[in-house]
């Protein structure tokens, strides 16, 4: 394999906070790398550096003669009046190569991602599709690297199960910043973490994401060792120290000065160490009631538009389930939650509520959040203390139980990341006890720890949570069901998690069911 890009002592900083710094990274051909890291860390960052699109602060980058690469963002943007051709044409740079037609280059890239239509309007395109056409842009450029920032953020499982395959089979180097882990675990070759837990910042493994997590408790493990020792060390400095003016005046200077870095040397490790631990505190609350039966559904049907979304589905909600619905953008799912609390009525076929049920939602288009809110209100709207549990909290505390700084409160809902105003969602959740959670697409824009948060209060929640999710390690860690809006035999109910799911379609259905039915990636020669 030949080196096509390194990086080394690479840092970004800003006026409120260092990003990172000492960064090293080395890129081959074929690689395939993912990025992660909790939210802030400077992921993006680092990529548009990588790409040449932003400046470091400090370090080097040498890039492979003549390399050509591309960077696909977060936000797949195009102008109102694009359609496919128009939009991978002025993505091309001008008089890049006069010897191919740039009305055959956007013909090719559009035809390998799998578009027949190229004068389609671009606004009439769903997420999944204006992602493929994201690619096709970059693909056009034919380059050598391809960055891709959060590319699964928002995708149905289809487009996801797309993307997997699309990155398996393209030869080019690969660099991704996500936080689908089996997205990671499926493809990636290399997992580098950016986080302050770690010296120099990042850490780095050949391998996927279950080899990761092996290499990350062990270096862990040695790094609690090492701090127990270290303190163990300067305990002895301290009372060899204390042994008096008289005893310390004939002391060895070198032995001094040693003790001195021992001492720098722990609170370094001592910070490193407790960095993994900021987390997210979530706690959902549910009502302790012994109702079996919260909410049945029988023989409900739906229309929307001049679409039938379902018809004759049954359902019944019981404590303790965690059901997890899966299937492509517009199969009904989101319908469904909004006929469960009450949003919606059934076209056919009845929907009977437990007396006084209790139904929270997490609605993912983040509705009941107010742009020009500050943080503040939008997590205590009146005065300056949160009823939780009974107890009051100052909402200082209660932010800071978020993960955000006393001096974020005043900021504007609006300005917050994706992941900061999820966590606002996930916070006001918290405070209503709830026999039935609906969340429709809770983990988009949540970094690992903070899933790893979410998962940890749902297996412990008491109530039932309805779960719309496209993130299948998510999924196999909190599902006691699966609800797929895509069955071969149409909305199928089946008893276990996505892995277990996957395995019994496969078993009746084959290896076909399994895999992206509208689109199979043309592999690029």
């Amino acid at each position: 394999m030949s080196t096509l890009l390194s990086a080394r002592d690479l840092g970004k900083s800003f006026p409120a906070n260092t990003l990172f710094e000492g960064v090293a990274i080395h890129v081959e051909s074929g690689d395939r790398i993912g990025f992660i890291g909790p939210n802030g860390a400077g992921k993006s960052t680092l990529m548009k550096i990588l790409a040449g699109l932003e400046e470091a602060d400090e370090g080097e980058i040498t890039r492979r003669r003549g390399l050509k690469m591309a960077y696909v963002e977060q936000d797949d943007l195009f102008p109102d009046d694009a359609t496919p051709m128009s939009a991978v044409l002025d993505s091309l740079p001008p008089g890049e190569d006069d010897r191919v037609d740039p009305d055959t280059q956007a013909a090719i890239a559009l035809s390998k991602i799998g578009f027949e239509d190229f004068d389609r309007a671009v606004s009439t395109l769903s997420g999944g599709w204006r992602k493929r056409l994201s690619l096709a842009c970059a693909l056009a450029r034919d380059p050598d690297v391809l960055l891709l920032d959060e590319p699964t953020n928002h995708l149905d499982l289809e487009g996801v199960l797309w993307l997997e395959q699309f990155v398996q089979q393209t030869a080019m180097a690969m660099l991704f910043v996500t936080h689908d882990r089996m997205f990671l675990e499926r493809t990636a070759s290399r997992i580098i973490e950016l986080s302050p837990a770690y010296p120099g910042g990042t850490f780095k493994v050949e391998g996927n994401y279950s080899e990761f997590l092996r290499r990350k408790d062990a270096f862990l493990e040695a790094q609690a060792a090492a701090q127990s020792a270290l303190a163990n060390k300067v305990r002895r400095d301290t009372a060899w120290l204390r042994q008096g003016i008289q005893g310390r005046q004939t002391r060895n200077k070198t032995q001094v000065a040693a003790a001195a870095e021992r001492r720098d040397e722990l609170k370094q490790t001592k910070g490193r160490n407790e960095a993994p631990s900021k987390t997210t505190a979530i706690d959902f609350q549910a009502t302790q009631r012994k109702t079996k039966k919260l909410l049945a559904l029988h023989s409900v049907g739906k229309t929307m538009g001049d679409k039938q979304l379902f018809d004759s589905l049954d359902l019944v909600l019981m404590p303790g389930q965690r059901i997890g619905l899966v299937g492509v953008n517009g199969a009904g799912k989101t319908t469904l939650l909004r006929l469960m609390n009450g949003e919606l009525q059934p076209d056919s076929g009845t929907i009977k509520q437990a007396a006084e049920l209790r139904i929270v939602t997490f609605s993912q288009h983040r509705g009941t959040l107010v742009a020009t809110q500050t943080l503040q209100e939008a997590l205590c709207p009146v005065g300056d203390m949160v009823d939780y549990r009974g107890k009051q909290v100052h909402v200082t505390g209660w932010a800071q139980r978020f993960l955000f700084e006393a001096d974020q409160l005043s900021t504007l809902v609006g300005n917050l990341s994706g992941g900061e105003q999820a966590r606002v969602l996930i916070a006001n959740l918290m405070l209503e006890p709830a026999d039935v959670l609906l969340l429709d697409e809770p983990t988009n824009d949540l970094d690992v720890e903070t899933l790893r948060a979410l998962e940890e209060a749902l297996l412990t929640y008491a109530g039932t949570a309805i779960v719309i999710s496209h993130d299948r390690w998510f999924l196999d860690r909190i599902a006691t069901h699966i609800l797929d809006f895509e069955g071969e035999e149409g909305v199928e109910f089946f008893e276990g998690n996505f892995t277990e799911y996957e395995a019994y379609k496969k078993k009746k259905y084959g290896e076909e069911s399994v895999q992206p039915k509208r689109l199979k990636y043309k592999k690029i020669q």
